[in-house]
């Protein structure tokens, strides 16, 4: 079959997404050109306008085979899927048929119950948050939008945020995000709490950070695969939950490394250079130190975004 855009409405129970979808259905710039089918994965309280619309009631019932029959069936060119937001993301795109081109995912929280998901069901808020393309906060009359604000770029940076209230008015999120440290110091210092932010920012744009000095507190992971002098420096960083606790290091050259030894807390001032090493298999941040010495471990030694 032909490539097919599919756009994807995701979020809790209550939070828009069939009112978006309504809205968007009955738009003829994006219906008189496409037979659009709806593949609902929940029933909420709102419902849908006169359209097609085919029920999904298990995740099991997302099969290649079952979606390609169900858009022959309506001859659709185009599909929406209001997705179950106790539902990962990871689910539908493995299951879907390969023809199946995600041009946009949507992402809707009402404001006023986003508190409590983010709270009992983080890992359901970050892997949502973390797959879209466009978070839409709606019934913010008395949210704190910076708090919102803060809870998506903990993580993601690129998804667009908008703001709506319960009149209709909207507003795009135009807050800046600096960094918590100086890029440009001639030491880059690295506050504890900082390392998520730090390394997520190394990772996304290293030629930033080729041939700057930094300093932060890590603990030390030895392999002898990495060959005498070097050694891995780096914290544990958590996403959202213990199951997903990683230790996230960087290849650090020191000519006395044999001075430590695994699970050693250190303060590492070091010059970072964006050079191939085997450890990554490709180029990473190489960093040679200036100075390693013994450290105590933070009183949060797990490092996180929020």
């Amino acid at each position: 079959m032909l490539d097919t855009p599919v756009y994807l409405v995701t979020g809790f129970l209550e939070a828009g997404k069939t009112k978006f979808i309504n809205d968007t259905m009955g738009d003829p710039k994006f219906t008189d050109a496409d037979k659009v089918l709806v593949i609902a994965c929940e029933e909420g309280e709102e419902e849908f306008d006169d359209f097609a619309v085919e029920y999904i009631d298990d995740i099991s019932e997302i099969s290649p085979e079952n979606m390609i029959r169900l858009q022959k069936r309506h001859d659709a060119t185009k599909i929406i899927v209001e997705y179950n937001g106790m539902w990962q993301i990871s689910d539908l795109y493995s299951r879907a048929p390969e023809h199946w081109i995600i041009g946009q995912n949507i992402l809707f929280f009402n404001a006023e119950t986003f508190d409590g998901y983010n709270k009992n069901m983080r890992s359901l808020v970050v892997d949502k948050i973390q797959n879209a393309d466009l978070i839409i906060f709606n019934r913010v009359d008395d949210a704190d939008c910076m708090e919102l604000h803060k809870a998506v770029r903990g993580l993601s940076r690129s998804a667009d945020i908008i703001y709506e209230k319960s009149t209709g008015e909207t507003a795009y999120d135009d807050i800046e995000d600096p960094l918590p440290f100086d890029k440009e110091a001639d030491v880059i210092t690295i506050e504890d709490r900082d390392y998520a932010l730090f390394y997520r920012d190394l990772s996304e744009d290293m030629a930033s950070y080729d041939g700057k000095t930094v300093s932060f507190k890590a603990v030390v992971a030895k392999d002898r695969s990495l060959g005498c002098g070097t050694m891995f420096v780096g914290r544990h960083i958590m996403v959202c939950c213990a199951d997903d606790i990683q230790y996230s290091p960087l290849v650090c050259k020191w000519g006395r490394s044999d001075d430590y030894e695994s699970y050693d807390w250190v303060n590492v001032t070091a010059k970072i250079k964006i050079a191939h090493h085997k450890a990554y298999q490709t180029a990473g941040p190489v960093l040679t130190a200036i100075s390693v010495t013994k450290a105590y471990q933070p009183t949060d030694p797990v490092a996180t975004f929020y």
